[in-house]
């Protein structure tokens, strides 16, 4: 049997001179005690906001396993500053028989008036909480407001000096002699019509530049032409800026063409800052700028008229993605479409700025093929998978049924609209309206229930198996993988009947509606339109295969 244990809890956000220690804290608490055994969980540098605190979450779960009869801590703000994580935490504490109790602050948790109490005091917990929020927000957008640097790194080309402004010391910035010149390199070139992120990135990486000692991108291109601390403000930034919707705090007359600018989020804003200017904060900076106010606004002005494409979206071309890398470089291969609708595995580095040679010619299709018929030659070491005789499920019958019956009644009131009075023909309206959505919502339900197809026992089963996949040793592809795949000629057109080379097979396409036909020879399985005639086709294909023998 176990023996149930006091608790001391203890927690300190911010080490501060006006604020108690944790060790001050758990004193009080011991003289609450007064002797005996107690555990003691202390939670240093985070906030009571929330509960995602290791030694708060061990301490709960002490108490789900019965080891603690009663938890004391200092203040109550100090176990939570949320009204609903303490009242989530009280219903626990009641749930096990656990006592709470504060040090400084006496309540009676066992009367209704006690926890009323203890109540009040959460929401004035939570109060201070959100109080010291807005108050550490003003002060930061007050601080953005005078042209302080608010702290984070220093932007490529500069470096930080301790400098101040109004009497309050702060961090300025100064160009770095040894990158500032590599910055403006990336203005000057982009500056030009006809030259693209990816010109940029490859002329860095021919001629062997690295940024942060990593190859460039043109994402990295990107945000940096974006930052209008580079750039030497004069009134035509001022203008733009304007017009654009940016809340801009300096005069006109400061503006000058030598310093920089700082760029905020503004308040209330969800868009981001470098893509969309509107109600976003522009201060000038106390440090000078690199590149001119014309390069600069001609960079600006080029990339808004850029097309924006989505970012992170599922792969949908290949099941590869993700999974296969180029053997040169070592970057992700992505599958790529030409227009006549054929699908090419290409180096996502080549892509970018052409800076590797690429894995050469390799079809998509072909390769899946090939990749899937390794894993197949391997898994078959194996033993095979024995699915579950299927069984009934009650809960999905009861939906069937009662769906039935929920149609049956929608099609009783339709039947009965025929003739009838707008009073009548109103109350069915009505009726229908939660039929149809109590349908939706049993068939929302059927459907889950239906996805669920593999039993506990066959997932155990695969479990066992993919536990093993590490030993596999699948066949590695060197580059370049132009060798394995030989682009086949495409045969001549024979008549109907006609004989087939040894290795080939005669293909009869079914009778469709034709379209635009596609090149002779090719088996466009992607293409819906097929022809009338016979045509010999290699085995190579994925949906044909060779003559047997």
């Amino acid at each position: 049997m176990n023996i149930r244990e006091d608790a001391i809890y203890g927690r300190q956000s911010v080490d501060r001179k006006d604020s108690i220690s944790i060790e001050s804290q758990i004193e009080f608490c011991k003289y609450e005690l007064r002797g005996g055994n107690f555990r003691q969980y202390t939670d240093k540098g985070y906030s009571g906001k929330n509960t995602d605190r290791p030694k708060f979450q061990e301490l709960m779960a002490d108490i789900k396993r019965g080891l603690i009869k009663r938890v004391v801590v200092y203040k109550l703000d100090r176990i939570s500053r949320s009204i609903l994580d303490f009242a989530t935490m009280m219903e626990t504490f009641q749930a096990y028989n656990v006592e709470f109790v504060s040090s400084t602050e006496k309540f009676d948790t066992s009367t209704p008036m006690g926890r009323a109490m203890l109540n009040i005091c959460i929401v004035f917990a939570q109060l201070e909480r959100e109080t010291i929020q807005k108050r550490v927000t003003d002060a930061y957008y007050s601080r953005c407001q005078r042209g302080f640097h608010m702290s984070g790194a220093a932007p490529f080309g500069f470096q930080l000096e301790p400098t101040t402004i109004q009497g309050i010391r702060t961090k300025m910035m100064k160009p770095d002699p040894e990158t500032a010149d590599i910055a403006r390199l990336m203005f000057e070139m982009y500056a030009q019509p006809s030259t693209s992120f990816g010109d940029i990135a490859r002329h860095f990486a021919d001629e062997g530049i690295l940024i942060y000692n990593k190859e460039l991108t043109r994402g990295f291109i990107s945000q940096m032409l974006r930052n209008p601390i580079y750039a030497q403000a004069d009134l035509d930034m001022y203008e733009f800026f304007k017009s654009q919707g940016t809340v801009v705090i300096n005069e006109a007359a400061d503006f000058a063409g030598a310093n920089g600018c700082y760029l905020y989020q503004g308040r209330d804003v969800q868009e981001r800052k470098n893509k969309h200017l509107k109600d976003q904060i522009l201060v000038v900076a106390p440090s000078e700028g690199l590149v001119s106010a014309d390069v600069w606004l001609r960079c600006r002005k080029k990339l808004m008229a850029n097309t924006t494409f989505q970012n992170g979206r599922k792969a949908k071309n290949t099941w590869l993605a993700g999974k296969v890398k180029c053997g040169r470089c070592g970057y992700a291969l992505m599958s790529v479409g030409n227009p006549s609708g054929v699908q090419y595995l290409r180096c996502s580095k080549r892509a970018d700025n052409k800076s590797c040679p690429g894995c050469g010619t390799l079809r998509t299709r072909e390769f899946e093929q090939f990749i899937y018929g390794e894993m197949v030659k391997k898994m078959a070491q194996f033993h095979s998978l024995t699915g579950k005789r299927e069984t009934v499920n009650p809960k999905l019958t009861a939906l069937k049924v009662e769906l039935a019956h929920v149609e049956d009644e929608i099609e009783k009131l339709l039947n009965t609209l025929t003739g009838a009075s707008a009073v009548l023909i109103s109350y069915a309206n009505t009726k229908i309206e939660e039929l149809d959505t109590q349908r939706q919502t049993l068939s929302k339900e059927i459907a889950a229930l239906s996805a669920e197809s593999m039993s506990p026992e066959q997932i155990e089963r695969l479990s066992v198996y993919l536990n093993r996949w590490e030993e596999i040793d699948f066949l590695t592809v060197p580059p370049p993988f132009a060798d394995l795949f030989p682009r086949q000629q495409p045969p001549a057109r024979v008549e109907r009947r006609s004989a087939a080379p040894p290795g080939w097979t005669v293909y009869h396409r079914p009778q469709r509606k034709a379209q635009a036909a596609p090149a002779r020879g090719r088996c466009h399985h992607l293409n819906p339109v097929h022809h009338r005639r016979p045509e010999i086709v290699p085995p190579t294909c994925g949906q044909l295969s060779p003559i047997p023998g």
